[in-house]
């Protein structure tokens, strides 16, 4: 397998990330710092490594889910409930400027690395932490997945049909939602750093940052004490938005306000709508949805999808088609985007994995090295550290690596 890929140099050069983090929160976190050019030591459980490695859909012996998550990482194996495996744990953590980790709250503590510990004998050190509800409140020792997040945050009770029940988004958003965040507390803390000298405590919590995300239906219930209801595909405060039935399928159309609702019905050549009392504002369209829904897809329904999108894009109203995910990566934009990338895993072949979603122009994200075989560098790095051919011997004799 190459080690190193052809790259400029990442906005996050010489940053030392230790990744004690597994399965998609946390890991997405790390990659992300790895693809801006963060040196990033994945640390895993000896035999077995990051339960994902053995999870989705094998090609080759080798998980693509795992690949999604964890190119640009380098991949040491450590026991870390022995003690000379957190001994080295430490070492690694005096040079490092990021420690991330997803455990439970208290478990760091029991490895002897409880939040004061770490301020006292790492002060440069960014520690950054996801899990489910905080490391505060009464549920912080709850466990908590994607499902539980969706659920309890209320995003779940916003989302699927008026008449059906409560509908989770099919990704895993609450970890990746965290993952960005907490990327994004790192690099901030990283800057203070730069002022300061000092390090400091990040943590993000999957209920927290759907609940940030609930936007303007959060503004609403604070305005009004009314709990938003399911709207499915239609928008909660404006009509018309949605989904429209053209001949052949459906077309998303989006006019998000007045002008562009004037816009969209001149492009159905059907703007007197807006002199019936009905339609003549948002909120009486609003009150008399269905009724415009079966007027504006009588039209609809005359022309195909690519005719809509084609004749609606030149009138400037924003439309798409519903993409499948096969649409999705064979779309000329999204290609001209490079938002499907190809890794080479060597004996397992090529392996695509979704793009960088942040472009950079000074410094670009690229691709530094591909997902790592389980402990593929554990010699190196812990050579790096000074120790001796028998020193590695005898921790692989122990199970330590």
């Amino acid at each position: 397998m190459s080690d190193t890929l052809p790259h400029a140099e990442g906005a996050l050069q010489g940053i030392r990330v230790i990744d004690l983090t597994r399965v998609i929160s946390g890991p997405f976190c790390t990659q992300m710092l790895g693809d801006h050019g963060a040196e990033v030591i994945k640390i895993e459980p000896p035999g077995r490594g990051d339960i994902v490695r053995s999870q989705g859909n094998m090609v080759n012996g080798f998980s693509w889910y795992f690949a999604q998550f964890n190119r640009n990482k380098r991949s040491l194996t450590l026991d870390l409930r022995q003690e000379e495996g957190r001994a080295i744990l430490i070492r690694l953590l005096e040079d490092a400027d990021v420690l991330v980790e997803n455990f439970r709250p208290g478990v760091m503590g029991k490895m002897g690395l409880d939040d004061a510990t770490l301020r006292e004998r790492f002060p440069h050190l960014v520690v950054g932490r996801i899990n489910g509800f905080s490391s505060t409140g009464p549920y912080r020792d709850r466990p908590a997945y994607d499902f539980i997040a969706q659920a309890m945050s209320g995003f779940m009770g916003v989302n699927g049909p008026a008449d059906g029940e409560p509908m989770r988004a099919a990704p895993p958003i609450s970890d990746m939602v965290a993952s960005q965040n907490l990327a994004f507390g790192i690099s901030a803390a990283l800057v203070r750093r730069e002022r300061t000298g000092q390090g400091d405590i990040v943590e993000t919590a999957l209920t927290n940052g759907l609940i940030s995300m609930m936007g303007y239906l959060a503004a609403e219930y604070f305005a009004t004490g009314e709990v938003p209801r399911r709207t499915g595909n239609d928008h909660p405060m404006l009509y018309p938005y949605g989904l429209f039935q053209a001949s052949d399928g459906e077309v998303a159309i989006a006019p998000s306000n007045d002008i562009m609702v004037e816009r969209f019905l001149g492009a159905l050549d059907m703007r007197s709508l807006l002199e019936d009392e009905r339609f003549a504002d948002n909120r009486r369209r609003m009150a008399n949805r269905e009724a415009l829904r079966e007027i504006l897809n009588r039209v609809i329904e005359r022309r195909s999808v690519a005719e809509w999108i084609e004749h609606l894009n030149e009138a400037g109203v924003p439309c798409g088609r519903v993409h499948d995910l096969r649409d999705t990566f064979e779309d000329p934009q999204v290609q001209a985007q490079q938002m499907t990338l190809e890794l080479d895993q060597g004996a397992h072949g090529k392996v695509p994995t979704t793009g960088f979603p942040v472009k950079m122009s000074e410094a670009p994200a690229a691709l530094h090295h591909p997902v790592p075989g389980l402990g593929e560098h554990s010699e190196a790095i812990l050579a790096e550290l000074g120790l001796s051919d028998a020193e590695l011997a005898e921790l692989r004799k122990k199970g330590v690596t």
